[in-house]
């Protein structure tokens, strides 16, 4: 008998977003695999959960699906989860999801704490029509060449980036869009420190240019047509 894949979101910040759902499938499962065993340790004995641990990243990931495929075709019942967030957005899942629905095996995905839908109705951005990039590429010529294939939407843009490249990518979105194009950059969703940096690129690029530390992983958001905008 085929056993089961769980999709199961972890919170991105703040522990109580994490689901009664969540918690119940974490503790009826036989396996849980995970980017990181030492940081999904700490969450799960937080919550008084104690199950047998693998790790699965994007530096393994094809070595171990099959191991995890193995156990679920010998009826196991295996939770996905990543360091923070709902596992295959820009985090490892998207493969092993695939082949168990390949192989037949069931795949359950719950609901719950993803930064993109988060920042993008707090960023006070159009929500009707959104595009998301996850990271773009590291090196200018290439984000750029990104960007200005995104550049005639008319949807609210949105992707990761570091703090320590937060300010060269928005220098160069001031580049690409109008500088009066609306940008919001989500910083430590959920936690203490949460912030919106709102404003034009022009203003939020004189803005963090000010700050002595930006920390916190960036939520960038970002809609081409001011026109369409004007309102917000």
């Amino acid at each position: 008998m085929s056993g089961i894949l769980y999709i199961v979101p972890t919170p991105i910040g703040n522990l109580e977003d994490v689901t009664l759902r969540a918690l119940r499938i974490l503790k009826e499962c036989d396996l849980i695999a995970c980017e990181d065993t030492r940081r999904s340790l700490k969450f799960l004995s937080y919550f008084e959960i104690s199950k047998p641990l693998i790790s699965f990243y994007s530096y393994n990931e094809r070595h171990r699906l099959w191991q995890i495929l193995d156990k679920m075709a010998n009826g196991k019942k295996v939770a996905l989860i990543s360091d923070a967030g709902t596992p295959g957005i820009s985090d490892p899942g998207y493969t092993l999801v695939k082949e168990a629905i390949g192989k037949g095996i069931k795949t359950e995905v719950l609901p719950g704490a993803s930064a993109v839908t988060t920042a993008l109705v707090g960023s006070g951005l159009p929500t009707d029509g959104f595009i998301f990039c996850g990271f773009l590429k590291r090196k200018p010529g290439k984000m750029r060449k990104e960007l200005l294939e995104l550049l005639n939407l008319q949807k609210t843009i949105v992707f990761y980036e570091s703090p320590h490249r937060i300010l060269k990518t928005v220098e160069v979105c001031l580049n690409i869009f109008e500088e009066n194009a609306r940008i919001c950059l989500a910083r430590e969703i959920t936690k203490k420190f949460e912030e919106y940096i709102r404003g034009t690129i022009k203003e939020v690029l004189e803005d963090i240019k000010n700050r002595q530390n930006l920390l916190g992983e960036f939520v960038v958001l970002i809609y081409p047509k001011n026109d369409e905008c004007k309102e917000i």
